[in-house]
């Protein structure tokens, strides 16, 4: 997530008129989450942010995750195809812990996930019509968002039966071989 400050303030909006933000920005650095949602309580379990996204900061999350859960209980990770969860420091780490079970979103479907749209009302509700002058105030942003989130934790569930998504991604699919791409 990047930390970012408007070079204008956002114009606030009125009846009949959106929102309005110029299109330019300064760049205060970025931050990575690294965060576990515990999809039967809708708890958010924040691990270190990071000013980096490699596969040592992923490690390091995984060490935040792992007393968290009972040793008798199976963990499923949903994570996107980025590299840093794929490297071999990775790899022995699970290997080590068989509870661990990874599970990669296609790159195409990763708004269709529920981990994706955790994220993505962090992005609505706190970050993107903030201001954030450093990472520092980033970073604080979002742990001040997920304390509170956390207070009154609401659960994150599909509307549509497995049968309905399924076959709304097989049509995606049939559609996206059909045009070629």
């Amino acid at each position: 997530m990047q930390a970012l400050d408007r070079t204008a303030l956002l114009l606030p909006m009125r009846p009949g008129q959106i929102e309005r933000r110029t299109h330019d920005y300064h760049r205060h650095g970025t931050t990575s989450l690294f965060a576990a949602f515990n999809v039967a309580s809708g708890h958010v379990l924040l691990g270190p942010l990071h000013r980096r996204h490699r596969s040592h900061e992923f490690r390091r999350f995984l060490d935040t995750i792992e007393p968290n859960v009972p040793a008798a209980l199976d963990v499923h990770l949903i994570l996107d195809n980025y590299g840093t969860h794929k490297t071999q420091l990775i790899r022995r780490w699970l290997a080590e812990r068989p509870c661990f079970h990874l599970h990669f979103t296609p790159t195409w479907a990763s708004g269709r996930n529920l981990v994706e749209r955790g994220f993505a009302e962090l992005t609505e509700k706190q970050i993107r019509r903030g201001v954030h002058r450093s990472t520092l105030q980033l970073e604080n942003a979002i742990r001040h968002f997920i304390e509170h989130h956390n207070q009154n934790p609401k659960l994150l569930v599909w509307t549509k039966s497995a049968d309905q998504i399924l076959d709304s991604v097989s049509r995606f699919c049939k559609r996206t071989l059909d045009s070629g791409h």
